[in-house]
């Protein structure tokens, strides 16, 4: 089984004045490149990464494209660009001759208008990811999976993947809401969803237990066919280990209902393969 991790970051905080992370989280405020990661991906067995956007400019996105010049691992970028720009359709014209541009995502979770992805005002620039075979990273939080539905009927060519399950509020247990909005997309059969993200998510209680309800849920809603490993690294670092969370979540998969070699390996590389039409 060749595993990819589907979700990654790096960063150089003197590019972040203003932006997440704060410097109470000093777990993660510092420099991040891929001479952190390479070791552990190394020791994992780790065959390669998508590098996913943490800041929406176009000079990020740049930045990313460049390191995956410098390192093979890197299989592919998921970038930014404001979609309703004017000009949206021509950067990403531009930004997709790079053959490791794979993605575009806007950083929803972020935006003070619930309802910005349910717009017409997109459509522009969704034509061009379609004209150029890129996909769509939802960065979202259980409050937008309804705008996020509306997006996804409106554009039912494209690929969309939500990351982190959409961040449901695990420490409160609110399940049932997150649940059915999320079903909902899951009807759709060109929306995915990443697993990822979940153990920053769960609070004071990062562990297995905690989380096996969640990720029933995902699993059940998607399927091995439709659900995408991630480490959300250096993120993870708040709740866990690279290490841990790899286990954890090949664990859970491997004793889940039907579960087989072929399962277990669409999840932990070949979902990401395919949707992210990786070389």
């Amino acid at each position: 089984m060749q595993i990819i991790d589907a979700h990654q970051h790096f960063w150089r905080l003197d590019d972040r004045a203003g932006h997440w992370p704060p410097p109470s989280l000093t777990e993660i405020h510092r420099d991040f490149g891929p001479d952190d990661l390479h070791p552990t991906l190394e020791r994992c067995r780790v065959a390669g990464t998508v590098l996913v956007q943490s800041l929406p400019t176009v000079a990020d996105t740049e930045q990313l494209l460049q390191l995956a010049d410098r390192h093979a691992f890197i299989k592919g970028v998921v970038g930014w660009v404001d979609m309703k720009a004017a000009d949206a359709p021509a950067q990403i014209a531009r930004l997709a001759r790079h053959p490791r541009l794979k993605g575009l995502r806007p950083m929803l979770q972020d935006l003070d208008d619930v309802h910005w992805i349910d717009d017409p005002a997109l459509d522009p620039a969704v034509g061009a990811m379609l004209e150029h075979g890129l996909s769509f990273d939802a960065l979202v939080l259980p409050r937008h999976l309804r705008p996020l539905l509306e997006f996804a009927r409106r554009h039912p060519r494209l690929p969309i993947v939500v990351d982190h399950a959409a961040k449901p509020v695990i420490p409160r247990g609110e399940l049932v809401p997150w649940r059915h909005d999320l079903a909902a997309l899951a009807e759709l059969p060109r929306v995915h969803c990443k697993l990822s993200g979940l153990l920053t998510e769960a609070g004071p209680f990062p562990h297995a237990q905690r989380l096996q309800p969640w990720m029933e849920v995902v699993y059940g809603l998607f399927g091995p066919q439709r659900l995408i490993w991630g480490s959300d690294w250096p993120v993870l670092r708040l709740a866990g280990s690279y290490e841990g969370w790899l286990t954890m979540s090949r664990r859970f998969c491997e004793t889940q209902p039907g579960a087989d070699e072929a399962s277990v390996a669409a999840v932990f590389g070949g979902n990401a393969h395919r949707f992210y039409r990786l070389d």
